[in-house]
């Protein structure tokens, strides 16, 4: 009872079955999971308190609860983040490398449904542009830059939309 195994799959032994079944169609692999990542960051909640109480110039104990909780954010080429933790229960079974394989595991998780969504709109707009010019697609599926003019995107982004839906009608 005090040993739950957990029911994780491995990422490469599902990624060598879809190769094994023939499936070719367009999918997130785990390689585009791993390019999508651009730095890795990793601390225990005491690292994390440790660093607050020293920005607030107050005291913290050490060696708590908090010590056995570690941290892994995933920082990805777009910018966006994505957290992953681990908990020790078990102050004796404590162990860096494990926690942070599993919070970055936890983290990667995360990646996926983000990769997934961002390939389906890309093969929705596919099909809904394909005869349609190029341009209006890369409009469509352009993300804005830090700090730009969001109202602006978005018109041209209407405009994109109600031309595909004029010329469909």
């Amino acid at each position: 009872m005090h040993n739950i195994q957990s029911p994780r799959t491995d990422d490469s032994s599902v990624e060598q079955l879809i190769q094994q079944k023939g499936k070719t169609a367009a999918r997130v692999t785990p390689a585009d999971v791993e390019n999508a990542i651009k730095v890795e960051y990793y601390f225990t909640a005491e690292e994390g308190m440790i660093g607050y109480a020293y920005k607030q110039c107050a005291n913290f104990p050490q060696g708590g609860p908090l010590s056995l909780l570690t941290f892994c954010v995933l920082v990805l080429k777009n910018g966006f983040t994505v957290t992953g933790e681990s908990a020790c229960a078990s102050p004796e079974n404590f162990d860096e490398e494990i926690g942070r394989k599993v919070a970055r595991q936890n983290a990667v998780n995360k990646i996926w449904p983000l990769l997934g969504y961002e390939l389906r709109t890309k093969l929705y707009i596919e099909s809904v542009c394909s005869d349609h010019d190029d341009a209006v697609a890369q409009r469509m599926t352009r993300v804005p830059a830090p700090h730009s003019d969001l109202s602006t995107m978005e018109r041209e982004d209407l405009e994109a939309i109600e031309k595909i839906n004029t010329s469909h009608g």
